[in-house]
């Protein structure tokens, strides 16, 4: 199947504590349905110092499922995506615009 979302998209969070919160997706796991948004999920990490690094709580992306994320279109508004050929080429598209991604 292919991927709705992808690294570097602009999304919304849809339901959950980080409800309506926006933000880019850093990485993508396809395997485990999964996406890291840069500033949601945010957990607290404890780290031990070391020699390269400052011990301390550290904040961390946490994994948010990708049924829970919507694409943004150029509107700044959540929207479904959907795939269609344009000169032999799969695009994907908003469905809210018909504007290709």
């Amino acid at each position: 199947m292919a991927a709705k979302l992808r690294k570097g998209d602009t999304v919304v969070v849809l339901t959950g504590k980080d409800k309506g919160k926006q933000g880019e997706i850093t990485s993508v796991a396809p395997k485990d349905n999964k996406a890291v948004v840069e500033g949601v999920n945010v957990a607290i990490r404890h780290t031990k110092q070391s020699a390269t690094s400052q011990g301390g709580r550290v904040p961390k992306a946490m994994p948010i499922d990708l049924s829970n994320l919507s694409l943004l279109d150029k509107n700044g508004k959540a929207t479904r995506v959907g795939f269609r050929f344009e000169d032999g080429k799969k695009v994907r598209f908003a469905k809210s615009t018909g504007e290709a991604i």
